[in-house]
């Protein structure tokens, strides 16, 4: 897929999957489980133990309909080696213009993450794919709603506070994607490798963002 492809895979399933999970052994089926449920977008953040490698073994590895990204990308050379793995989108938590900039170069979706008004429209000016609003706790679906007032156009996805039960509210206030993690990734589920719990969860989330899709 080339970069408008992944960005329409991307908003036309709606539901990233933010993995920070220690436990790389389990990590693979985990994937599989979500995406059996229908996230088909999967973030491996930096803060998961040898991400960079973790990303570079998935990517060719992963069912051709599953996305790989990279999420907590903070600075240039990282972004550079999460590409080189294979990462077909990068996220970060803050509004780098160097990221941004070499995600253009690199032909990859890129996502900053921002908080205020001011740095959501920079970051579009700049060429984000999709502005991710984070932490999007602190904010909740009205902020959304009140910043695509004088910004209609500007893509926007939640990262934090985003769960299977109340998805519905960020797509009405305007959303076009969402980022969900501990919501979605029961962490006992996962201890006890019921991974048929984590694809309910993500059948459930996803049927929710269809038809809040078809809602509005």
């Amino acid at each position: 897929m080339n970069r408008k492809e992944v960005l329409s895979h991307i908003m036309s399933n709606g539901v990233v999957a933010v993995i920070r999970m220690k436990d790389t052994q389990r990590l693979l089926k985990v994937i599989e489980a979500v995406g059996a449920g229908g996230v088909k977008s999967i973030e491996i953040t930096m803060t998961v133990p040898g991400a960079i490698d973790i990303i570079r073994q998935l990517a060719p590895s992963v069912p051709g309909d599953i996305l790989i990204g990279a999420g907590t990308v903070v600075d240039k050379e990282t972004a550079n080696k999460v590409i080189d793995a294979g990462a077909r989108f990068v996220v970060g938590p803050i509004l780098s213009l160097e990221i941004v900039g070499l995600c253009h170069e690199r032909e990859t979706v890129v996502i900053p993450g921002c908080f205020s008004p001011t740095e959501i429209y920079d970051a579009w000016t700049a060429g984000a794919d999709i502005v991710k609003v984070f932490p999007a706790t602190s904010l909740g679906p009205k902020y959304f709603k009140d910043v695509r007032g004088p910004f209609p156009d500007i893509r926007l996805m939640p990262t934090g506070g985003v769960t299977i039960d109340n998805v519905a509210e960020w797509i009405a206030a305007g959303a076009v994607a969402v980022g969900i993690g501990s919501d979605l990734l029961d962490k006992k589920a996962i201890d006890e490798e019921r991974y048929e719990v984590l694809t309910e969860r993500a059948r459930r989330m996803v049927q929710n963002f269809r038809k809040a899709k078809e809602g509005k």
